[in-house]
């Protein structure tokens, strides 16, 4: 599943589903049949989204082949924290 997929799949899972089990159990005024709504939606959207399914993966990443990225140098860890000024004395 690429990052788009990912994405694809946090809106299903997360929007629609905790909308729809909102709305459930405000109309019936419980929280209990709230919870079990969106527990059956997010059940159902990893049914649907573990499978690698096509929909899930247009936009792949190409990954670098080990050759191609030994040439490339590796990236420095940025040093955090405040930097201090000289002063003049």
């Amino acid at each position: 599943m690429d990052w788009q997929g990912q994405k694809l799949a946090e809106q299903l899972m997360l929007v629609i589903f905790a909308a729809v089990g909102f709305i459930t159990g405000y109309v019936l005024g419980s929280f209990q049949t709230m919870l079990l709504v969106y527990t059956a939606g997010v059940v159902l959207t990893s049914l649907i989204t573990v499978p690698n399914w096509p929909l899930f993966n247009r936009h792949p990443l190409n990954w670098l082949d080990s050759d191609e990225a030994g040439k490339h140098p590796k990236p420095q860890p940025a040093t955090s924290g405040p930097k201090k000024k000289a002063s003049k004395k």
